[in-house]
């Protein structure tokens, strides 16, 4: 029987919100999308019935995520759209350069390379201004706008975002992000 003078925990509408998305997260990972995208929207309705516009913002990019894995870019692009001034409203700058990223992702995977120079622009920003950034989250922007750049066939700005990506990539020991970088480095020279 639980002590009657401990205080009861409430948790936020943010923490169920994060605890449903990491159940879809989970579900994502393994491939069972189905099972993913039933928890995305069980966190997209409680979101949307919560104050909390950060919560709702990131129930939406993980839906938008499953979305992705599911071949869907156009309703991927348009809960992206949707979270991306929630997360302005927000209280955690990196949940906002993160989604506008993924949005900058599939505009780029889908042939909208101005918009997405814009994304990436944006999300590189708020990325450098926070020292408390995780080396890998930045450099997987970087890595994007590489890969942007060289579809605009920018040759030379693409070898300095792809020797700065390897660069993060080593500081947060991903050998898979520096071995990438390396060879388009080597491809581009």
């Amino acid at each position: 029987m639980p002590d009657s003078t401990a205080p009861e925990t409430d948790p936020s509408t943010r923490d169920i919100v994060e605890s449903i998305i990491r159940k879809g997260m989970a579900a994502r990972l393994e491939d069972r999308l189905d099972e993913a995208m039933r928890h995305m929207k069980a966190a997209v309705a409680l979101g949307r019935h919560s104050d909390d516009p950060l919560a709702l913002a990131r129930a939406l990019h993980g839906q938008a995520n499953v979305e992705r894995d599911r071949g869907e870019a156009r309703a991927a692009v348009a809960l992206y759209l949707e979270a991306v001034p929630l997360c302005r409203q927000g209280d955690d700058p990196l949940v906002y350069a993160h989604t506008t990223r993924h949005l900058g992702d599939v505009l780029r995977e889908m042939g909208d390379l101005d918009k997405a120079e814009r994304c990436y622009a944006e999300a590189l920003a708020v990325y450098r201004a926070d020292p408390a950034a995780p080396p890998l989250d930045v450099a997987n922007a970087v890595r994007s706008a590489a890969i942007l750049r060289e579809a605009q066939d920018g040759v030379d700005e693409a070898r300095l975002l792809w020797t700065e990506a390897r660069d993060l990539y080593g500081k947060a020991d991903v050998e898979a992000g520096v071995s990438e970088s390396a060879a388009r480095l080597e491809r581009l020279a």
